[in-house]
């Protein structure tokens, strides 16, 4: 209940930034799966649900100086107008939020989700530039290969049937910002190997880059045949529909063979979070974790 009502004041306190940061959600293509972010956390939080509730929320002095410091930078955002701080701030008082009333146990317990909460953000047209450039240079250069005389300017590329533009559109960046989102959730919930989760996120940021690439090139490609008009739909419909999907099922299947963490796996151990030293000191257990007592004659 005090963290519903710490959040409610949180979130009256920041609502313009909210508000601007449910339209970006609402009405930007490029955000638009930050609408599946809440319900993940909710199902995130179901699943540890019940190792969590054998934790004792215990309120954390210093959780209050991560809320400050929350507050320090969505304030400095609203004052210099950069709405990307000013939404990471009022993310963070959230978070901030939990840390100062539950304690550290149960920051450890949510961890995960926590940190995923960092996705509501909306992020990515700051690379759009430079997505562009590197889609375009793809293009051009598998362009040369398929036996099509081309030149690249910036983000032009010049083909003897036409002028071709690697708009901010067709940057990737919409399936590029959406991939590392889920990449992070299936590292988190299928491997169990770091090293495995490392290589995975590289694929799921990389991949989706090589693949716009190949996009880009394909319309340009099929344009030397079938005209601009023909490529240009057929573009709109993969890109539209076809895309994300390809990419999303090339990542995975590959990934799938080497998914080292079982479904049944828990994903918290709460006897463990309560033993642990380092959360008892953080605490401020004076005691240290709570130890068995012990029988004897």
């Amino acid at each position: 209940m005090q963290l519903a009502m710490a959040w409610a004041a949180l979130g009256a306190l920041t609502w313009r930034d909210w508000t601007e940061m449910f339209r970006q959600w609402w009405d930007i293509s490029t955000y638009n799966h930050i609408l599946l972010v809440p319900p993940i956390l909710a199902w995130l939080v179901r699943m540890r649900w019940p190792e969590l509730a054998k934790l004792a929320p215990r309120a954390w002095r210093a959780g209050l100086l991560l809320v400050a410091a929350a507050a320090a930078a969505w304030l400095t955002g609203r004052v210099l107008g950069v709405n990307t701080l000013s939404q990471l701030g009022a993310v963070a008082m959230l978070q901030a939020a939990v840390a100062a009333l539950l304690g550290p146990r149960i920051v450890a317990a949510l961890l995960f989700p926590l940190a995923y909460m960092g996705f509501l953000v909306p992020f990515g047209d700051e690379i759009v530039p430079a997505l562009q450039s590197i889609t375009a240079k793809i293009a051009v250069a598998l362009t040369h290969a398929s036996g099509v005389p081309a030149s690249i300017d910036g983000v032009f590329i010049d083909t003897p049937v036409g002028l071709f533009e690697v708009a901010e559109a067709c940057s990737g960046v919409k399936f590029l910002v959406a991939m590392i989102a889920l990449g992070t959730l299936v590292a988190h919930l299928c491997f169990a190997s770091w090293k495995r989760r490392a290589a995975f996120m590289v694929a799921a940021l990389i991949v989706p880059v090589l693949a716009n690439g190949v996009r880009a090139w394909g319309t340009i490609y099929i344009a030397q045949s079938q005209g601009i008009e023909f490529a240009a739909g057929f573009d709109h419909i993969v890109y539209g529909w076809v895309f994300f999907a390809v990419v999303m099922a090339l990542v995975l299947g590959t990934a799938w063979r080497f998914f080292d963490r079982s479904p049944e796996d828990p994903l918290i151990d709460a006897a463990a979070l309560e033993a642990s030293p380092l959360l008892a000191r953080l605490a401020g257990d004076r005691d240290g974790p709570a130890r068995p007592a012990v029988l004897t004659d």
